[in-house]
């Protein structure tokens, strides 16, 4: 590094007068020495310019990168005409890197760079110059712009950046076959020397592989690689610049090839004969032996097709492949029987799915084996005849009826004796019975083929010598029909006919039904009952496709006279024995438009008189209605008001209460009600309703009654009590059983001044003031009252 720097230096010597010229120019940078003029005023003359030639012009000036002198490092030197050396022109620096990375004497106008430059990081500054007057700061000159370029040095090494590599070429592949191709990169100017030249080369992958020194392009070097030897290769890249020469600086970087896998490899079976063992009681499907063959090969290269080679044997198995294991399982497709064959012997042919056209000349891509099968002699179940049996039996069979038959046997060499059992699992058992030695199946109820049409059922058959081996098969049991159900119309008809109907006219078709299992062909015909033959009203007419016809035999029909007509119709099957029943339809009678369309079928409208619609007999029935709710509606409130003046005389007790606001008039004080009524029996003949009146608020002096009028009135109250007695609707007023006389027998005597002998004038009332300080106002009151006097109201 020292020795490069130091030519460097040296070229400085062939520059002339500071300005540098660079080594090698670059058109788009370059600065080149074309004069340029530049106007500057003159002064003392007009404002008008001159041109003036510039005094001074440069190139590019140059500096090494990676620079580590101890003295700044020299770049060059600026100089102005107009500097006649006197110190009155300074050299001023502006622009990349003035003052931090650039320097300039303001004197003598050298330039210095001040520290290490890195091209990689800048590889040029633009930067401008100015002489200015050193008393007056004026620019003697314009401001010009100048380049300094860094001057690359080789400090990169190149670099793999997208290393490391991944790629993979097929087995087999000829010589000069391509792998991939790597890229270094180096940071140094591509421009300038042979600094950013590369050179690639294999460090280790030889002899497999070899690199294009130049583009970086990885081939195979040797042929027929087999992946099968040897599947990973690991080959290291260098890359070199300066042209791969002593001195400059590398890169390695790491490729992993795969040889990826082509057929080249046909199947092989590791031996020839296989030999397999197979009980006799395996089930078809199941698997009975596997055999592989081997194949070096991977993925679907290594993908086997196992068939057998028709020949004898081999119609009882198949082989499929196991796509996880790649190998054949042979699986049984018929049932084995030891007692009829003991082994079986076939080849097994294993070959590719996807071969190579380029291998074929190898040879075939397959391979045969020979399989040989020994059956295992098994105990085994009996063996029913039949996979299933089916019977029949006429419905209402005695009891006790063989009805038919199952067989099973024991097949195996030592034969052993079978029994039978039905599955008590089923409903069916307590139907039938099976004889255990037999087999034979007979009724155990009489069947009823209405009730139940079928059964189903199994039947068991073990070996007597080792009753765990059972076998079982199903029995269907039809039941067959006896004719013992007559056919009946299949649905109530509603069958109506025209008053203006006319011969022969069809009203209505009917079908049949039987509850028996009718057998094919079977027929019904359909009659009228021979006590209907002789009426002339309707008849029936057979289709003789198990359907008649209802038709009219007169020309109109009256609902006056008959509403309803009865039509017996008699029905019988073709059976044996022959059942028929007699099923009367109902016609009735309608009013209809000339056209037949039915306008009306109500019981009404035969009783209507002539002109009186429909909606004239609704008016009237229902007027009808509202005089029977008027009635009800007065009869219930009827009841309703006794039954409120029956609970009022028991409940409603009410007394006249006469309030007193000072000591009235006593007796004389019954002005609530007319007393005079009281005293004229004929006037509570004629008004028996009794009224009470509120008192008015005059107060009356008492007058002492007649004495001959005492016994009219006790007479009066007598009948006037009995009446009340025996009336249910008086309401029981105290204010109406208000008594001028007392009566006979009271122990209390009589509390009014009627018949007294005594006045209030005679009464003491002395007692009241030994009666406490309550009653003391009551005996100043009465002690005060010296006589009687009427016109006093109190």
């Amino acid at each position: 590094m020292l020795t490069r720097n130091c030519l460097s230096l040296l070229l400085w010597v062939l520059f002339d007068g500071g300005l540098l010229t660079p080594l090698h120019p670059q058109p788009q940078q370059t600065l080149e020495a074309e004069p340029r003029e530049n106007v500057v005023p003159v002064p003392g003359r007009r404002s008008s310019a001159q041109r003036v030639k510039r005094g001074w012009v440069w190139n590019q000036f140059f500096v090494l990168e990676e620079y580590m002198g101890s003295e700044p490092q020299y770049v060059g030197k600026l100089h102005s005409d107009l500097d006649k050396g006197v110190g009155t022109v300074k050299y001023t620096l502006s622009g990349d890197g003035a003052g931090t990375v650039f320097t300039i004497d303001e004197t003598t106008g050298d330039i210095h760079a001040i520290r290490s430059l890195d091209r990689e990081e800048k590889p040029f500054y633009t930067l401008r110059a100015q002489a200015v007057d050193v008393d007056t700061k004026k620019p003697l000159e314009p401001e010009s712009e100048f380049i300094i370029k860094v001057q690359d040095i080789n400090d990169n090494e190149p670099k793999f950046l997208d290393g490391p590599y991944v790629a993979s070429v097929p087995e087999m592949s000829p010589v000069g076959a391509y792998v991939l191709q790597v890229k270094a990169t180096d940071a140094d100017d591509p421009t300038y020397g042979n600094s950013a030249r590369v050179v690639y080369s294999i460090l280790e992958g030889q002899p497999y592989f070899s690199i294009d020194p130049k583009t970086g392009v990885i081939r195979t070097a040797l042929p027929n690689m087999d992946r099968e030897v040897k599947e990973q290769y690991q080959v290291l890249i260098q890359a070199k610049d300066m042209g791969g020469q002593l001195g400059g600086l590398a890169g390695t970087t790491t490729v992993n090839i795969t040889l990826t896998d082509v057929n080249d490899n046909p199947p092989r079976f590791p031996k020839s004969i296989f030999h397999l063992k197979v009980p006799e009681s395996s089930h078809v499907g199941s698997a009975v032996g596997r055999i592989r063959a081997v194949d070096p090969d991977f993925g679907k290269n290594a993908e086997i097709e196992y068939n057998i080679v028709p020949g004898d044997g081999g119609n009882l198995f198949e082989i499929t492949t196991d796509e996880n294991t790649q190998e054949g399982v042979i699986k049984l497709k018929k049932p084995l029987d030891f007692e009829t064959k003991k082994a079986y012997t076939f080849k097994v042919e294993a070959s590719n799915l996807h071969l190579d056209h380029r291998f074929h000349s190898v040879g075939p891509f397959k391979d045969t084996a020979t399989v040989k099968i020994n059956v295992l002699d098994m105990d085994e179940p009996p063996v029913f005849s039949k996979p299933i049996y089916t019977m029949e039996v006429y419905e209402d069979t005695p009891v006790g009826t063989i009805i038919g038959a199952v067989t099973a046997q024991d097949l195996d060499a030592g034969s052993s004796s079978v029994r039978y059992f039905i599955d008590w699992k089923n409903d069916g058992n307590s139907y039938f019975t099976i004889d255990a030695t037999e087999g034979t199946i007979a009724t155990n109820e009489l069947l009823d083929r209405e009730s139940t049409a079928q059964y189903n059922f199994s039947i068991i058959a073990s070996k007597v010598s080792n009753p765990l081996l059972t076998s079982k098969v199903n029995v269907i049991i039809n039941v067959l029909d006896v004719n013992e159900f007559p056919p009946e119309i299949s649905v109530p008809y509603e069958t109506s006919v025209c008053e203006n109907a006319k011969p022969g006219q069809v009203i209505q078709t009917i079908t049949a039904a039987d509850k028996d299992l009718s057998p094919a062909g079977q027929r019904f015909s359909f009659r009228l009952s021979p006590e209907a033959s002789n009426k002339t009203n309707f008849t029936v007419h057979d289709y003789r496709n198990n359907t008649a016809g209802i038709e009219t035999r007169r020309n109109g029909y009256s609902r006056r006279q008959q509403e309803l007509h009865f039509l017996p119709v008699v029905i019988e099957d073709s059976s044996y024995p022959v059942q028929s029943s007699t099923n009367t339809m109902t016609i009735r009678v309608c009013r209809c438009d000339a056209d037949g369309t039915i306008l009306s079928c109500n019981v009404e409208a035969i009783f209507l008189p002539v002109g009186l619609s429909t909606g004239a007999l609704i008016a009237i029935l229902l007027c009808i209605v509202i005089l029977l709710v008027i009635v009800v509606l007065y009869v219930a409130l009827r009841r309703q008001k006794k039954k409120d003046t029956l609970m009022t005389s028991k409940e409603d007790i009410r007394d006249n209460v006469i309030h007193y606001d000072d000591e009235g008039g006593g007796e004389e004080d019954t002005q609530a009600f007319d007393i005079g009524a009281l005293r004229n029996p004929k006037v509570i003949e004629d008004n028996k309703i009794r009224r009470d009146i509120k008192p008015d608020t005059l107060r009356f002096p008492r007058q002492r009654p007649p004495a001959e009028d005492n016994k009219d009135i006790r007479d009066f109250i007598n009948q006037r009590l009995h009446e009340n007695d025996v009336d249910p609707t008086a309401p029981p007023y105290d204010s109406l059983a208000t008594y001028a006389y007392e009566g006979n027998g009271s122990v209390a005597e009589s509390l009014s001044s009627i018949d007294s002998l005594t006045t209030e004038a005679d009464q003491d009332y002395d007692y009241l003031s030994d009666w406490g300080p309550r009653f003391k106002v009551l005996a100043d009151m009465f002690g005060e009252e010296e006589s009687y006097n009427p016109d006093k109201v109190t």
